[in-house]
């Protein structure tokens, strides 16, 4: 598989200049880290979230794992996970388990981690388990505009 298409779309509409990594096929965000030899803390992860309101993408690290009790108290929305059948139906172009972590180019609100804010360079799932797409930090934050920034992870 290449970059998802939406991503591709979004990245070329933006004109952000990025790199195109590849790496031994993984299962996670944690154990791509580790085969791509970057650390933990600049691969970011996309996790979707629900409610009666709509999809919110939160991103963070792979160092890091959603503290959901704590994004319920900031966003005050009574979020849960989506299942694997909502996943495939979202994210057409992409694997399970590899959606790039940029919810506008899905047209989906989004929250980061302010963890991510500190990582001058971040790495992304393409949208397989075999890509990834390093990009600035300061690229990574235009492409998530209009995100919401808060402290939504705590450590593995």
């Amino acid at each position: 598989m290449t970059i998802a298409n939406t991503f591709s779309r979004y990245l070329t509409e933006r004109r952000v200049p990025y790199e195109v990594l590849c790496h031994s096929h993984t299962g996670s965000s944690k154990e791509t880290a580790q085969a791509a030899h970057i650390p933990g803390a600049r691969m970011a992860k996309s996790v979707i979230l629900e409610d009666d309101n709509g999809y919110v993408m939160a991103i963070l690290s792979a160092a890091h794992r959603l503290d959901l009790g704590e994004l319920h108290r900031q966003l005050k929305r009574p979020l849960g996970l989506v299942t694997e059948q909502e996943l495939c139906s979202l994210f057409q172009d992409c694997d399970v388990g590899a959606v790039p972590p940029i919810g506008p180019a899905y047209g989906m609100e989004t929250v980061v981690d302010d963890t991510l804010v500190e990582q001058p360079d971040v790495y992304l799932e393409a949208g397989d388990h075999e890509q990834l797409i390093h990009l600035s930090g300061e690229d990574f934050e235009s492409l998530l505009e209009p995100a919401q920034y808060m402290h939504l992870s705590c450590n593995w």
